[in-house]
């Protein structure tokens, strides 16, 4: 049987227990700067992300992943810089879905979004270099591996390094990208 195509869909309120089904998991949040999340801080993150999409200027485009009818990660594109048409890319997806090209297919989405609809010039994302998983994902985007950068960032076990991926508009529309086939999410409202 054939896995249904991962769609993306504005975050709202009524996803935050989707998204603590994986925030709660200590798998999941390995080589993250948070959790495991109680459902309080689950549902104030959320809450931050439902926000965000009335901000102006937006600089934050938070959507959940659907698997058919099931919430299985999250994505976001973070606006890092408008006057150099900058972004960031960041997702996260369940661990029981792990391996099956979620995360890959969220990340397009996310490239196109930014390079086809925001007209940015640069995207950037960023792992923990232990997390090999994400760093196959990373570069299955056709992004290229800027660097690793020491000690950026604090999480459970003290301080983390991170590998700097990029991918470039022009690389984008040479067709860099894997051939993924993620739905567009909206940009906006």
């Amino acid at each position: 049987m054939t896995q249904p195509p991962v769609t993306l869909e504005k975050i709202t309120l009524g996803d935050w227990r989707a998204v603590h089904s994986w925030a709660r998991l200590a798998e999941a949040c390995l080589f993250q700067s948070w959790g495991p999340n109680t459902e309080e801080q689950t549902r104030a993150f959320v809450r931050t992300a439902v926000d965000a999409w009335s901000e102006w200027p937006q600089r934050r485009f938070p959507y959940v992943a659907r698997l058919g009818d099931t919430v299985v990660g999250m994505g976001e594109l973070h606006i890092r810089g408008r006057a150099r048409r900058q972004g960031e890319i960041t997702y996260i997806v369940h661990p029981r879905v792990w391996g099956r090209g979620v995360g890959t297919e969220i990340g397009c989405a996310l490239l196109s979004l930014g390079f086809d609809r925001l007209g940015l010039h640069r995207i950037h994302a960023t792992c923990d270099p232990r997390n090999l998983g994400s760093s196959r994902v990373l570069t299955k985007l056709g992004m290229t591996c800027e660097g690793h950068h020491r000690h950026t960032t604090r999480n459970r076990d003290g301080r983390r390094d991170s590998l700097v991926f990029s991918l470039l508009e022009e690389e984008w529309r040479a067709g860099a990208r894997s051939d993924a086939d993620a739905a567009e999410p909206e940009a906006d409202g």
